[in-house]
């Protein structure tokens, strides 16, 4: 049970298989996205469930409800695109090239967030990053010498307060006071530096990994098989993969 780009899934079930059989050792399965979430454990020994992680990656922008290290529940996600995808199309549109997410990141360093760009809001907890990307298209088609710098301050600084606000509704929803980022995005240092103040002025706590552990890796992978571990969770022979396993 696992998720990602097929072909290699296939190469690594099958490893696994093999190494567990020749050395008796249990298989464990492990999620891909669960793996990003529990990267959290590796650096913050203190963080225990529960609390609300914030999944943010090329493919993923979602809400989830840690109830337990294994329980999870997704109460909020995208209608469209992922905030990192996002992050990729304004990049190419602007000419930074790939991947996206570190090159705006840098960027926006050196703009002003002055340009308004629009937010799509739900009555529930789920994301639309598809209109912001559209604008930005526009924008950039209608006056090609636009400040690129500004214009990626101005979609990093609109994306964040987007994920603010639904993180916001959700603790108060949930009655939670800590709030996990997780994936690709949150290794984006302005993210970071808005949800600590986020967290600060609302009293709760807020975590996430080091950089290097928040893109894909192997380590957040051992991670999350060590709680499916303790929790019996364990596979047989017969696992295989599952590139679109939810969680």
């Amino acid at each position: 049970m696992v998720l990602g780009l097929v072909g290699a899934l296939l190469v690594g079930v099958s490893y696994a298989k093999g190494l567990s059989y020749a050395t008796g050792k249990p298989l464990v399965a492990a999620n891909h996205i669960q793996g990003h979430i529990a990267a959290n454990y590796i650096c913050h020994k203190d963080l225990k469930p529960p609390f609300l992680c914030l999944v943010i990656s090329g493919g993923h922008t979602h809400l989830v409800y840690i109830k337990d290290y294994t329980e999870f529940e997704i109460i909020g996600k995208t209608r469209d695109d992922a905030i990192g995808e996002a992050f990729d199309k304004v990049a190419r549109v602007v000419g930074l090239g790939y991947p996206g997410g570190p090159k705006v990141d840098k960027l926006a360093k050196t703009g002003n967030p002055n340009i308004q760009l629009p937010k799509t809001h739900f009555d529930n907890l789920d994301f639309s990053f598809s209109g912001i990307k559209t604008a930005i298209i526009n924008l950039h088609h209608k006056d090609p010498e636009i400040n690129k710098a500004d214009l990626c301050a101005s979609f990093e600084k609109t994306v964040t307060e987007v994920l603010i606000d639904n993180t916001r509704k959700a603790v108060n929803k949930l009655g939670l006071n800590t709030v996990a980022l997780a994936g690709g995005v949150s290794a984006n240092s302005y993210i970071r530096e808005q949800f600590l103040k986020f967290g600060e002025e609302n009293g709760i706590k807020v975590y996430y990994p080091e950089p290097v552990l928040c893109t894909d890796n192997a380590a957040m992978i051992a991670s999350t098989a060590y709680f499916n571990y303790l929790d019996g969770n364990l596979a047989d022979m017969s696992l295989n993969a599952v590139p679109n396993l939810k969680i």
